[in-house]
């Protein structure tokens, strides 16, 4: 199937897509605060820069875009145009996140993984279970969690 946009507008939407603050990183942001957690934001420090750093319980969380790390779910598909670009681009975000999260365990931080594909979409879960979810996470010693879309 082809691009229903030509290339220069498809170039521009997707340079428009940041990694930080973005919806769904700002919902699990917005209800654990409210419920009283307390986090550092993309902390440079820290191998990935993750999300969110809860130092008091030594976890991280990151919020992840299914299409950028390649998820295996409803919401990646392998683009039609650019595939080499996109191949490359994407499989390096898996190595990556790989790499990172070793040298993030290996400092003995504890890893959370919040898909795209929890908070949005037709697969999603319910807003409060995923939060209950990662707090669960947070009060135990778990050394790494992953919360995804239902199948």
């Amino acid at each position: 199937m082809s691009d229903i946009v030509s290339p220069e507008v498809r170039s521009r939407m997707m340079s428009g897509i940041r990694g930080k603050n973005t919806k769904p990183e700002l919902l699990v942001r917005k209800q654990l605060h409210s419920l009283g957690y307390r986090y550092i934001l993309h902390d440079a420090r820290k191998p990935g820069k993750p999300d969110l750093v809860f130092p008091k319980y030594h976890a991280v969380i990151f919020v992840n875009g299914c299409f950028w790390h390649g998820h295996d779910c409803h919401f990646f598909r392998w683009p039609e145009t650019r595939r080499e670009f996109w191949r490359t681009k994407i499989e390096s975000n898996r190595r990556n996140d790989v790499v990172n999260f070793a040298s993030l365990k290996n400092d003995g931080w504890r890893i959370a993984t919040v898909w795209e594909c929890a908070l949005k979409g037709r697969k999603r879960l319910f807003l409060d279970y995923v939060i209950n979810e990662i707090c669960v996470f947070l009060h135990s010693d778990k050394e790494k969690v992953e919360i995804k879309g239902r199948l």
